[in-house]
């Protein structure tokens, strides 16, 4: 991270040495806006090669655009030799670079309120793009054409919802439209870079304005179609006063508080599966919209190249996240085994978020939290007393006949009714020879409404 005082103090040998120096960038943002910078970056009219004669410790970062990293012992310190760079033929990389003045340097910069310079020994700002005017107005405004800045690199336009929503500023007008314009360029990003925005995003500090800056950028409709087709999905009244399934995605998102990215990416796609599952009858309905929405949560997760491990995790919360409508009438055993799952505390988390931005009842999250605490002193789960492949020994088909006689078992164990493998072999063998399903009728979904 840093210090101003360290910071302060590679500037000033810079200055020391010859070399026209500021402090650029999100550090003196914030500094001017009274918040703690993240890290302090440096620019200089000093070469790699003069800075790499002046510090003890450095480490080339990138040679061919003049970036060395000056070691410190709180951190480390980005130090950028000033730099103009020619066209970007590809929307991400600049053709060419060569060094610059302090005005040029900062004419290539993405945002207003990016392209401020500080000097700390002065105490002074330097400002040739309007960053400070532009931060009394609480606006995001990009240094020059929003096409062209946008054109340089198509990430831009995600940053600038997402710098707007860690600012609480507004988009200016003509970005927007910009963005508007030129949201189909996103296509051309990488997926790990819109995924490495997108996560920032749900993570923030308001994941929900985020959501609704992405859909009035017409950048969600590029990023996250599937969450794009809730906008105008109606929901029954008496469930969900709030709105279609979109605000009440966007709502949800709003309900987390410092969220993994797991269960900020569940919450997100939780109800992806409701366009889709959309039936008037009675009332509205979205029937397996939990099922049919993990399936199209793990298709999003490939698409923006997570890890397969958080990939599992969001289609699996997805798929379970009605599972709460029946806890109260499921057997003991099963409520065992749910709340025993690794990534049940973020299952709750999402269903508490689910019902606050929804019909507002947490009496089920209640129960819950008061069922953990009376469970917290109780044995863990014991292990399997017979595997699938026992059962299938029996002559029992593999498929879900097989699970169903395992949970069965499993069941008659937990409640206490077999203790010894050789009881679990007899009762999974009179199971294994009935015609009929073994009873566990909450492994049965309902209709969810």
């Amino acid at each position: 991270m840093g210090s101003l005082s360290t910071a302060g103090e590679i500037v000033a040998r810079l200055r020391g040495a010859g070399f026209e120096t500021y402090l650029v960038g999100g550090c003196v943002r914030d500094m001017l806006l009274g918040r703690e910078p993240a890290d302090y970056d440096i620019a200089t009219a000093a070469t790699p090669d003069d800075v790499r004669a002046l510090f003890a410790r450095t480490v080339d970062v990138g040679a061919a655009f003049g970036v060395v990293r000056v070691l410190a012992p709180d951190g480390e310190y980005e130090v950028a030799t000033f730099r103009a760079e020619g066209p970007y033929l590809d929307g991400r990389h600049p053709a060419s670079v060569r060094y610059a003045t302090a005005r040029e340097d900062v004419a290539r910069r993405d945002f207003t309120v990016n392209g401020l310079l500080y000097d700390p020994g002065a105490g002074a700002v330097l400002d040739f793009v309007g960053g400070q005017a532009d931060l009394a107005a609480r606006r995001i405004r990009t240094i020059g054409d929003p096409a062209t800045r946008f054109a340089e690199d198509r990430l831009r336009m995600l940053r600038a919802v997402r710098l707007a929503v860690d600012l609480g500023f507004a988009i200016d007008e003509e970005v927007t439209a910009a963005a508007r314009r030129f949201a189909r360029r996103l296509e051309e990003v990488s997926p790990e870079r819109i995924r490495d925005e997108l996560i920032l995003m749900v993570t923030g500090p308001d994941p929900a304005r985020a959501l609704s800056l992405l859909r009035d950028t017409g950048l969600l409709a590029v990023v996250l179609p599937e969450v794009e087709a809730e906008v105008g999905v109606p929901q029954p009244e008496e469930f969900h006063p709030e709105g279609d399934v979109f605000e009440h995605t966007r709502l949800a998102l709003g309900q987390l508080r410092a969220p993994s990215v797991t269960l900020a990416m569940a919450t997100l796609l939780h109800d992806v599966g409701k366009p889709l599952t959309l039936v008037r009858a009675d009332r509205i309905r979205f029937s397996r919209h939990d099922e049919v929405g993990a399936a199209i949560a793990r298709t999003v997760m490939e698409r923006l190249r997570f890890p397969r491990r958080e990939t599992d995790r969001v289609a699996g919360l997805v798929g379970r996240h009605m599972v709460f409508k029946d806890i109260m009438q499921m057997r003991e055993a099963r409520v065992r085994r749910l709340v025993a799952d690794e990534g049940f505390p973020e299952l709750l988390e999402l269903h508490r978020a689910d019902c606050a931005a929804s019909h507002g009842d947490l009496s089920t999250y209640r129960w819950v939290r008061a069922l953990l605490d009376r469970l917290a002193g109780a044995p863990p789960i014991p292990a399997r007393l017979i595997t699938g492949d026992d059962v299938v020994a029996l002559g029992v088909a593999p498929g879900p006949r097989v699970g169903r006689v395992l949970r069965a078992v499993e069941n008659a164990h937990l409640e206490g009714e077999i203790h010894t493998r050789e009881e679990a072999l007899a009762l999974a063998r009179a199971l294994a020879a009935s015609r009929g399903r073994p009873e566990d009728p909450t492994e049965t979904p309902l209709p969810s409404p």
